[in-house]
């Protein structure tokens, strides 16, 4: 039986021994988290839609778009016709023969007619409608760069949080490495303990359990790294099989430029500076509303030329006739009453815009709350990451005693297995909360308005 477990416990190191040769074959680059950013700014699905709604709204909010030009119109057109005809003259006689008037027979007579002119419109004054409307899509144009600024912070928080997830698990990669070298030389201890009588089988069963342990885990966190690292791909719109190292060193912001972050949240946090462009867009609807109040005065203009080809009929010759006409004029509309239309849509319009004043002060306070939320989980996650570097060090110097004391047969290897899992779980929770600490700073920073602003 003991052989058996033996057999299989070797056959399961071996496994996984070359499973982890042939994954520490593969030479990875380095991606920084800067690079990371700059291919995810240039390449992801989600920034790029939003680029694109930023020139559309640049494209409405040009001149060309702004009503203040005039509008010219041609329009051209021919008309062909042809006839037959014939005409009689009844009782009709001829004066110079003194017999009757014969009949005149016209046969395939053409008639054409030509046209072509140009008509110019121009609206000198439309009671300001298209001014305000012109200050509303520029302003729409500044809600969707805000809009687009948005898109871009979740995108580089979702990249963060996925990079420092990779970072945890590398990190963890090196721990759970250095842990199963440590019980490689274990198993070669108590082997050789074993061969000179000074063990047990035991003992060698108990290691090599626990190198069979500490290879799975360490296959377990390569395949959740392999995982993490398609899902980085997929924001950076890499290939999903492309393999990269990352950084794993943190570097967290200093408190006063943090506090001076704080006292600037106001002017800088998204959400509030979209309810301030949607509030300045509800005043200019109220004033475009408005404008139907007024009148409207506009400038007509137009050139054209007319050409009939008829042709000679019973008692008249063929003629060509050519026109040209010149005209321009001065229009003016107003709509005294136009049943309500008006005086509703700038009531609906005013609605708008308090309800617009409403959500703001809800926003106004939803914002101080998340920001006094997430410096509250950044101060505790920091006190957090402080307390497991000292547990680090602590479980440490705790691992390093029991080993020495374990070579001197001093415990048991149960007690040396414990010391070493309290140093495997605290190297991982502190690297955790390292990560957990930077992540929670980047969401306090998003709320502040200065995500795009520092340097990871």
């Amino acid at each position: 039986m003991k052989n058996s477990m033996n057999y299989r416990y070797k056959t399961i190191l071996k496994l996984a021994l070359f499973l982890l040769f042939v994954s520490e074959s593969v030479v990875a680059q380095k991606l920084t988290q800067d690079e990371a950013i700059r291919l995810t700014l240039e390449n992801n699905f989600g920034i790029l839609i939003a680029t694109n709604n930023i020139e559309v709204a640049k494209n409405n909010k040009g001149i060309l778009n702004s009503g203040y030009l005039p509008s010219l119109t041609a329009n051209a057109g021919a008309n062909y016709q042809t006839a037959s005809s014939i005409t009689g003259f009844q009782g009709a006689i001829d004066a110079n023969t003194g017999e009757p008037r014969p009949d005149i027979e016209i046969n395939d007579a053409e008639t054409q007619r030509y046209n072509a002119s140009l008509n110019l419109n121009y609206t000198l004054f439309d009671g300001l409608g298209r001014f305000y409307n012109y200050k509303r899509l520029k302003e729409q144009y500044n809600l969707t760069e805000l809009q687009a600024r948005e898109t871009i912070e979740n995108t580089i928080l979702q990249l963060s949080t996925i990079y420092y997830e990779v970072a945890r698990l590398s990190e963890n990669i090196g721990i759970l490495e250095e842990t199963l070298q440590i019980s490689r030389e274990r198993v070669s201890r108590s082997n050789y303990q074993f061969e000179y009588g000074q063990n047990t089988k035991l003992n060698v069963l108990n290691a090599q359990v626990d190198v069979a342990n500490d290879s799975i885990n360490l296959l377990n966190t390569r395949q959740q790294l392999a995982n993490t690292k398609r899902d980085l791909n997929v924001v950076l719109v890499n290939n999903l099989e492309d393999t990269f190292e990352v950084d794993t060193v943190v570097k967290f912001i200093p408190k006063l430029l943090l506090d001076d972050y704080l006292d600037k949240s106001s002017e800088n946090n998204v959400t509030l500076l979209q309810n301030e462009s949607n509030i300045r867009i509800s005043d200019y609807d109220i004033k475009v509303s408005k404008s139907g109040y007024l009148p409207t005065v506009g400038l007509t203009g137009s050139y054209g030329w007319n050409e009939n080809r008829n042709p000679p009929s019973a008692f008249f010759p063929g003629n060509v006739a050519d026109t040209y006409t010149l005209s321009a004029g001065v229009t003016l509309t107003w709509n005294l009453f136009d049943g309500g239309s008006t005086i509703t849509r700038v009531k609906n319009a005013k609605i708008a815009q308090d309800s617009q004043e409403i959500i703001k002060s809800q926003i106004e306070q939803e914002v101080k709350r998340d920001i006094a939320n997430a410096l509250g989980n950044y101060k505790n996650r920091l006190s957090v990451y402080a307390i497991q570097q000292q547990n680090v060090i602590t479980n440490q110097n705790n691992f390093e005693r029991s080993q020495e004391r374990f070579k001197l047969g001093q415990i048991t290897s149960i007690e040396f297995r414990q010391a070493q899992i309290n140093l495997i779980l605290a190297e991982t929770n502190k690297s955790a909360a390292k990560y957990d600490a930077k992540i929670a700073e980047l969401q306090l920073l998003q709320l502040t308005g200065q995500l795009l602003n520092v340097e990871f």
